[in-house]
């Protein structure tokens, strides 16, 4: 079987976070055809919304899941979103609240395009609570289109990102 290598972000900011994280690692694991290759240390950040960086909302842990898949991009990406059901994730807002945010950015050197979708990530290079995380367990990592993560999370304004609250559940 062939397999590409997953970068899987995930971040929780209601609820039990660690818990919740810890349970979305192992059905990651259990998903068919997946292995969890490396998980970071989770991150404590501060809640994103579509107007920007917002103390007042409960705070995030973020990490990121190396996933070794012998499924296709639109197979994961369903796989994905069932674990998100699964620990009762609702969509009310973008960028809102959340039990489990699960968002896969990067497939390989993959590029997708659709209205379903991108890959990778068009938002990752901004993010240092992927980046970060990523480099934890790719010191090596690029962003397919980007470059190296390591440069784009130094080019990243502002102070570097929060330091890592702990091993993953």
């Amino acid at each position: 079987m062939t397999t590409t290598l997953a970068v899987v972000a995930l971040g929780s900011n209601l609820g039990d976070r660690e818990a919740t994280l810890g349970s979305a690692v192992a059905a990651l694991d259990a998903l068919p055809e997946c292995r969890i290759h490396s998980v970071s240390s989770w991150h404590g950040t501060v809640a994103v919304t579509v107007d920007g960086p917002d103390p007042a909302k409960p705070a995030y842990l973020n990490g990121v899941a190396l996933l070794e898949t012998g499924l296709d991009a639109f197979q994961l990406l369903d796989g994905l979103r069932a674990i998100e059901q699964l620990h009762g994730r609702e969509r009310h807002e973008r960028w809102g609240d959340r039990t489990l945010d699960l968002d896969l950015i990067a497939f390989g050197e993959l590029e997708i395009d659709s209205a379903e979708l991108q890959v990778p990530h068009p938002r990752a290079h901004e993010r240092d609570f992927v980046l970060a995380p990523w480099l934890e367990v790719q010191p090596d990592a690029r962003l397919t289109g980007r470059g190296d993560v390591a440069a784009l999370l130094a080019a990243l304004p502002g102070p570097p990102a929060p330091a890592a609250e702990g091993p993953p559940a």
